[in-house]
């Protein structure tokens, strides 16, 4: 399989698609999912063109993991959580639906469930979150 240069993940880089962005670094960027199962849900994605785990370099996977724990920690600081879910797909049958890599960070509360996917959030929501997000990782 190849990579996708036109997938919406590529799109968000090149800034043709909007979106709640919440950290970036020379390597990586972060956003917020529009569909999230939890308050905070946000996406962590290489910056260079990368289908997926099965085709990213070790540079590019330590840059996402890096980024992946960073994150961890900080939406866990914003939404007062006591765990995280990390979440990662590969291909079509593995579950990928976006065929650029990405992890979904989850911020994750005892005895909560994470909602089911496919439901679209107000972008007045997202901004909230993601503001929260960006004031947390100032701090950790």
């Amino acid at each position: 399989m190849s990579y996708d240069p036109d997938n919406i993940f590529a799109k968000i880089l090149r800034g043709e698609i909007p979106s709640a962005q919440v950290y970036e670094d020379d390597d990586t960027l972060v956003f917020m999912d529009i569909m999230p199962r939890a308050d905070g849900h946000c996406l962590v994605i290489p910056k260079t063109p990368c289908r997926n785990l099965l085709d990213a370099s070790p540079e590019q996977l330590l840059a996402v993991m890096n980024t992946t724990q960073r994150m961890g920690h900080a939406v866990m600081a914003a939404f007062g959580a006591q765990g995280v879910t990390i979440q990662q797909f590969n291909e079509a049958a593995g579950g990928q639906e976006v065929f650029h890599l990405h992890f979904h960070v989850l911020p994750r509360h005892e005895g909560q469930r994470l909602r089911p996917p496919g439901n679209m959030e107000d972008s007045d929501v997202i901004a909230a979150n993601a503001d929260k997000i960006r004031a947390a990782l100032a701090q950790v």
